[in-house]
């Protein structure tokens, strides 16, 4: 998560599963195909774009077609057929699976560990030391219902806090590049920072963290890049020259020293010449993913499916959780 990571469903996702069914034919039916279309993040290189400039792909070609700025957004285009893979936070490719739209997991891309991190964040002399002490007031982050809110509840619950309680938390919307001025400005008591934006924080001063997704849940993958069903049937040769090449690139991250890491991501940014700010990728630390070349382990995605039916927005059992994912495609995975 070298920045701010990818997003939640919010409620526009209660009619993508049937607008993805209602598509019928449209899903995929281009047929075979060695080009992958996709969104790209401003200011970032994504694991696919660096897999490509490493000669990790093969005959595999990508087709940058935008940028979003969401992972629910990246997703509902790839279920639509907008573009051919998406990424994810883990608990939105649940709820859109859930809601019929026929896709698959295929690796796992971001996630948490000790450099790799979220951290909920309160000023230095703030009297917030338990997540009692949080009831009444407002948690600033990137969107509602995402990742992060995910993290806020488990917090609390886990805390000691009850359904009831938790509702008395505020968790509002703000922008990455305005949250710490939010903070320090007392126009939240918490605030949400990962990445350049924490990095930044922490180098100022005056900020303590509370608590993190690292800290509650210890180093795991969070989110997935998913393929619709169809086009993995249609196209299983260039899925899995992707897969294995994401796959290669996440080790060759962990292998290779930070720097050349992100000299060799300014220089893909520069390149490209889309007209972006490239700072963010001088405070890349980890990708985080947890397992060996983004194999995705089922309790990644159990782990949503219980926190959403607990918060009834997907009914308990209604899908199994071995129909979310495969790691057929990854060779590296299967060692």
């Amino acid at each position: 998560m070298t920045t701010t990571r990818r997003n939640f469903l919010g409620l526009a996702l209660l009619g993508v599963g049937s607008a993805a069914i209602g598509c019928g034919n449209a899903i995929g039916s281009a047929g075979p195909t060695n080009t992958l279309r996709y969104q790209g993040w401003a200011g970032d290189v994504i694991l696919p774009e660096l897999a490509a400039d490493l000669g990790f792909l093969g005959d595999v070609k990508l087709e940058w077609v935008g940028n979003t700025i969401s992972g629910p957004q990246d997703i509902q285009s790839a279920a639509t057929g907008q573009v051919d893979f998406g990424g994810a936070f883990n608990g939105a490719v649940v709820k859109l699976k859930a809601a019929g739209a026929p896709i698959k997991s295929v690796i796992s891309y971001y996630g948490a560990d000790a450099d790799a991190y979220s951290g909920f964040f309160v000023a230095e002399h703030s009297p917030i030391k338990t997540a009692r002490d949080l009831l009444g007031k407002k948690v600033g982050m990137n969107t509602l219902g995402a990742h992060h809110e995910a993290m806020l509840g488990i917090y609390l619950k886990r805390n000691g806090l009850t359904p009831e309680e938790i509702k008395r938390v505020e968790p509002i919307v703000v922008p990455p590049p305005n949250t710490e001025q939010s903070l320090r400005q007392k126009q939240i008591e918490v605030g949400v920072l990962g990445g350049i934006w924490r990095d930044k924080a922490l180098e100022r001063g005056g900020v303590r963290k509370l608590f993190s997704d690292f800290d509650l849940l210890g180093a795991f993958s969070a989110g997935t890049y998913v393929f619709t069903e169809r086009f993995l049937k249609q196209n299983p040769n260039t899925v899995r020259a992707f897969v294995s090449g994401v796959a290669r690139t996440i080790e060759w991250s962990r292998a290779t020293p930070r720097q050349q890491v992100v000299e060799r991501k300014a220089e893909i940014i520069k390149r490209r010449g889309r007209n972006e700010d490239a700072a963010a990728i001088r405070y890349w630390k980890s990708n985080g993913v947890a397992g060996p070349g983004g194999r995705i382990q089922e309790s990644e995605l159990a782990l949503w499916a219980d926190w959403l039916a607990e918060r009834g927005e997907v009914e308990r059992g209604r899908i199994k959780i071995a129909d979310l994912y495969t790691n057929e495609f990854n060779d590296l995975a299967k060692g």
